[in-house]
């Protein structure tokens, strides 16, 4: 696909009605691409546990977070309702000595690592399916697509596909370096590993890393690594269940035109039906993965079954 740069409206209607996926699971469907990761997948992706050792895909979700207020999006504030020295000081008003703890987390549902829902994005006032944005997500929430309905999918087959590594400086790619499609095969067939149909790619670019040395800086909506508009028809051929990265928003920034705003996630999500996760922690599992050579394992990321959220914070688990 070649890119006029002057022309993000007409790229995004083309690219928005050759991968289309409106109708494909019927007028009812609430779950995209989920739809390719079946019980054979996850019979699949479970036969990959071998070595019983796992790994925490998630940042903290602490006030030390990347977010700084862009949209009202914060970082988690945690706030204690009962402590210990409640409970020692005996203002608890419990019985025979028994004492507790409780405390509560305010924070948007995308300010840390999370999947963003099939209702987050929309096209021209349409939302996934086909349907009217105005009507399918209201300030009662996502009254169709909510992300409860994905609480029990997203167990499957995953496959790590380490760009950063494979293709970047000492395993990190630069800020504004456009992912093609080129690069996520080139980056397989190094690896020695396959994607298929149902499966749950993670791509690392390496950014986080950087972040995690340096500082957040402008992680969160500045320059990044990330998957070039081009990679849409990649994306639609190969039936991937989900896509994952360690970036805040998916896509390479700046953006690929003079004037546009996370043009891929136009397409892929309220056209493709795509499940898009962001601000994934894959440094520890893509070090395992480098020593042993294995790239796909068993990943269960299943979203909190928060009703009519349009995205969840999860703690994804890649089980080898």
């Amino acid at each position: 696909m070649r890119l006029d740069r002057n022309d993000p409206e007409g790229a995004v209607a083309r690219a928005a009605k050759a991968y289309s996926n409106w109708g494909r699971w019927g007028a009812d469907d609430r779950l995209g691409t989920l739809n390719f990761l079946t019980e054979d997948k996850r019979l699949q992706g479970a036969a990959l546990v071998r070595r019983g050792v796992s790994f925490s895909l998630a940042q903290p979700f602490d006030m030390n977070g990347p977010q700084k207020g862009w949209r009202r999006r914060t970082n988690p504030v945690h706030t204690m309702l009962d402590t210990g020295a409640d409970a020692a000081l005996g203002t608890q008003g419990l019985p025979h000595g028994i004492g507790g703890a409780d405390d509560v987390v305010a924070m948007p549902l995308q300010c840390s690592t999370q999947w963003d829902g099939l209702g987050h994005i929309f096209d021209h006032g349409k939302a996934w399916n086909g349907r009217d944005a105005a009507t399918t997500v209201t300030s009662d929430g996502d009254l169709v697509t909510g992300i409860e309905h994905m609480a029990a999918q997203i167990a499957g087959r995953a496959v790590l596909l380490d760009v950063g590594r494979a293709i970047g400086t000492d395993g990190e790619l630069a800020d504004g370096f456009a992912i093609t499609a080129e690069h996520l095969e080139e980056t397989a067939r190094a690896q020695g590993v396959s994607v298929e149909r149902g499966d749950i790619v993670l791509v690392r670019t390496g950014q986080l890393a950087r972040v995690q040395r340096d500082g957040w800086g402008e992680y969160a909506g500045g320059p990044a690594p990330g998957l070039s508009f081009t990679t849409a028809e990649w994306l639609h051929r190969s039936e991937i269940a989900a896509i994952a990265t360690d970036t805040w928003g998916f896509e390479v920034r700046p953006n690929e035109f003079e004037a546009a705003f996370q043009p891929l996630h136009q397409v892929v999500i309220p056209n493709m039906g795509l499940l898009v996760g962001e601000m994934w922690n894959l440094e520890a599992l893509a070090d395992d993965c480098a020593s042993d050579g294995v790239f796909e394992f068993f990943l269960a990321a299943p979203p909190l079954p928060i009703t009519g959220a349009v995205g969840s914070p999860i703690n994804p688990l890649a089980v080898k």
